[in-house]
């Protein structure tokens, strides 16, 4: 069976130009934004693209979409090139991007879904009964004739996910969908998954939440600065970060030092600037030994930190390689 998302070696740069002066001078350079990209996705997946902001997720997610072009290699939806084959895949993938984006506040959310089902070219009764559909399915024929701008953001989400599902995508992108909610309009949102769960929608999500990436994904990618660093089960993924997670305390004494080296699932100190120490742990619960030990010991000045993503991926895998 074809992939739903096949993409190979795929490479995007922005040239850019600082100190412009009059004379067009200046210092020119290039960021590489996707650096030799490759990965699979298949059929009815849903699948999390995890990373930190600046990791490159919303640059591939763009390609996968037609709105940008790669600068090398190739990115394919259902077998169809996303640059030879544009028009073809637009017509069968639908995006849902965080924030404000992509909704007119001063018309209501019928006005909103009506224009768009108008762009994909629906026909004014089908138009007409997808978005009631729509409204029904995701709670919002109540608020149908209300102005976007009066929505809440919890159901202005809503309603961009029944904009990306207007034209029944085989493909539907959801870019930091949950980005700027509260708590209550985020369990909302994730409890909506359960419309793209009932049908063969593969999901292609963008998110640096990994408890998010962990509750909607079936798989989960992990890129930072451009790259992919693997592609594990969620489940895995949250493992590793709970694992790695590290203390950092003001200790000057060599004995609680020494106690603390001594705890299972410690894998090493480093020094820090005045007097910090950085305690890596590399098992579950070792955290949690650490700083009983620390503050048993009536030591105050500590923080737990999260490694990167990077981090944990080389400390876990750096034996195996870099594969996706």
């Amino acid at each position: 069976m074809t992939l739903a998302v096949e993409v190979d070696e795929l490479v995007r740069t922005y040239t850019f130009r600082k100190g412009k002066s009059r004379d067009g001078g200046g210092k020119s350079g290039q960021v590489v934004a996707l650096d030799s990209v490759s990965l699979s996705v298949d059929h009815g997946e849903v699948h999390g693209l995890l990373g930190p902001n600046g990791a490159g997720k919303t640059t591939l997610v763009k390609i996968l979409s037609t709105v940008l072009l790669p600068t090398s290699g190739t990115a394919r939806v259902f077998g169809h090139d996303v640059v030879s084959s544009t028009r073809w895949v637009r017509e069968r993938i639908g995006v849902v991007f965080g924030g404000e984006r992509g909704l007119y506040g001063r018309i209501s959310a019928r006005q909103n879904l009506e224009y768009w089902a108008a762009l994909y070219r629906l026909g004014r009764r089908a138009g007409r009964a997808r978005v009631d559909d729509l409204l029904a399915e995701f709670g919002l024929s109540e608020f149908a004739d209300m102005p976007v701008d009066r929505m809440s953001r919890g159901m202005k989400q809503r309603l961009h996910l029944a904009r990306g599902m207007l034209n029944r995508p085989q493909l539907l992108f959801l870019d930091e969908p949950t980005i700027g909610m509260d708590p209550v309009a985020t369990r909302e949102f994730h409890g909506m998954f359960a419309h793209l769960r009932a049908g063969d929608t593969t999901v292609l999500l963008t998110t640096h939440d990994m408890a998010e990436a962990e509750q909607l994904c079936d798989m989960v990618t992990l890129i930072d600065h451009g790259t992919i660093l693997g592609t594990e089960r969620p489940q895995d993924v949250g493992q590793w970060i709970s694992e790695y997670e590290r203390v950092e305390a003001r200790i000057s004494d060599t004995r609680i030092l020494a106690a603390i080296r001594a705890l299972p699932g410690v894998a090493r100190l480093e020094s820090l600037p005045d007097d910090w120490v950085r305690i890596n742990t590399n098992g579950p619960g070792a955290v949690a030994d650490v700083l009983q030990l620390i503050v048993g010991e009536g030591i105050t000045a500590l923080r737990v930190d999260k490694p990167s993503l990077q981090e944990v991926y080389l400390q876990l895998i750096g034996d195996r390689g870099m594969k996706v």
